[in-house]
């Protein structure tokens, strides 16, 4: 079994630099499928995610090639099946992804229900609605989806929410599409607009991406290959700010697009913190903290991703606060961990009510989820004593090398493993995950 092991108490301090974002990796992977030539991609995160995306694209006929740390080469010439493998693709929710690109490269697609991370209902009829109303043939059938179309028309899609992967699959499927495609109340989030980027360097015509109307011209015909760098990871960005905020430490957070941000700056400069902003890098002191009020919304409102460890941080400030999620129902699984830590904190329908500064304890937990998994690291940095951290699989899908990251900043933070409960555990720290 491998544990994380904190030992709270230091300040962080120093600089860290940010890897490429795994929510854009992961549709701009899916990607390579819209082109028989070609595909590097650069900056992209060594996370367990992108292994499982690589193996789903291989197994249906993508030539996969890992030349470097964070390079990846893909090169679907030719398709041997169009049926995802169910055992990966219930690994994690972006595998769903592969939907639109398939259907619209090879005329049909097999699908699994997704997986990832249980935070509540994560809905796929509007991925599946604006394919029908592009010309496919969906149905639902016993654990999956199957999409047929001969050819995919544009259409005028109108979602009834901004959802992010909704907007990815029916871009993808769009470009390939004959004629226009208009897909009102879209996403707006980075990696969405990381996507259009990628797809753009392929010879795709779009218009609008950043505002709710995304206008595509489709290619009729498959596009060409490209070389494309991964954005940065402004959640992975987010979530070194607030740790440094809740230590009361002084971190610049380098290689990132502070205009992702935005959002978080507001309320970490509310809640008394400094934040000064650079090119491409951030500064966060801060001395004392104070309560602050948030809830959750899609972007450019704050991002539900990073709500775990906005709670985690309001632990530590002065008064209450009250954290909302409006997006989805089963995102609070890291409050009763905080609560075993000390913290106060009260559930009331889907807000957190917390009451600060607490004196958290360390103790041994489980990590429910990613985000989850990075507001008890937060927390355990902030609490007395040890904290010990198992499932860390959990955070290996999200963040590239936490802990030596965490390390570098002065944090007392190590990997171990041990073989059985209650044996003595060995130091794994920088040999896991190289």
């Amino acid at each position: 079994m491998e544990l994380l092991r904190i030992r709270g108490g230091p300040r962080l301090e120093g600089s860290v630099a940010i890897s490429g974002s795994k929510n854009a990796s992961l549709p701009v992977m899916a990607a390579a499928l819209l082109t028989d030539q070609e595909v590097e991609l650069g900056n992209v995160p060594d996370i367990e995610d992108i292994s499982t995306m690589a193996s789903m694209l291989e197994h249906v006929g993508v030539r996969v090639e890992h030349p470097h740390t964070n390079t990846w080469r893909l090169h679907a010439a030719e398709l041997r099946t169009t049926e995802v493998d169910p055992n990966l693709s219930r690994r994690m929710r972006g595998s769903f992804l592969l939907l639109g690109a398939l259907v619209a490269r090879a005329g049909e697609a097999s699908i699994a229900k997704p997986g990832g991370d249980d935070i509540g209902m994560r809905r796929v009829e509007q991925h599946l609605e604006g394919l029908r109303l592009m010309g496919a043939e969906v149905e639902e059938r016993e654990g999956g989806y199957v999409a047929r179309a001969r050819r995919l028309h544009g259409a005028r899609i109108a979602l009834d929410m901004p959802t992010v992967t909704g907007t990815e699959n029916l871009m993808m499927a769009a470009v390939l599409a004959e004629g226009i495609t208009v897909i009102s109340n879209a996403a707006r989030e980075p990696h969405v607009y990381d996507l259009a980027r990628c797809l753009i360097g392929m010879g795709a015509h779009i218009t609008g991406v950043g505002t709710e109307l995304i206008v595509i011209e489709g290619s009729g015909g498959l596009l060409h290959g490209t070389t494309h760098n991964i954005t940065a990871d402004y959640i992975e960005a987010g979530t070194y700010m607030i740790a440094a905020a809740a230590t009361y430490g002084d971190v610049v957070v380098e290689h990132m697009r502070p205009s992702d941000l935005r959002w978080l700056f507001s309320k970490l400069r509310s809640a008394g913190c400094d934040i000064v902003e650079g090119a491409n890098h951030v500064r966060v002191t801060c001395s004392h903290l104070r309560g602050v009020d948030m809830t959750t919304w899609p972007h450019p409102g704050f991002a539900t991703d990073m709500q775990p460890q906005f709670c985690a941080l309001m632990t530590q400030a002065t008064g209450p606060s009250v954290i909302s999620e409006a997006l989805y129902e089963n995102r609070f699984r890291h409050v009763e961990f905080l609560q075993q830590m000390g913290a106060n904190i009260a559930i009331d329908g889907r807000s957190a009510v917390i009451n600060g500064p607490a004196r958290l304890h360390g103790t041994r937990m489980s990590i429910p989820d990613i985000r989850s998994g990075a507001a008890l690291v937060i927390a355990g940095l902030c609490a007395e004593g040890t904290t010990e951290l198992d499932r860390v699989f959990h955070l290996e899908r999200g963040y590239d090398d936490l802990e030596t990251k965490l390390a570098g900043l002065g944090a007392d933070i190590e990997r171990l493993v041990t073989d059985e409960p209650g044996t003595e555990v060995r130091d794994l720290t920088g040999v896991v995950g190289d």
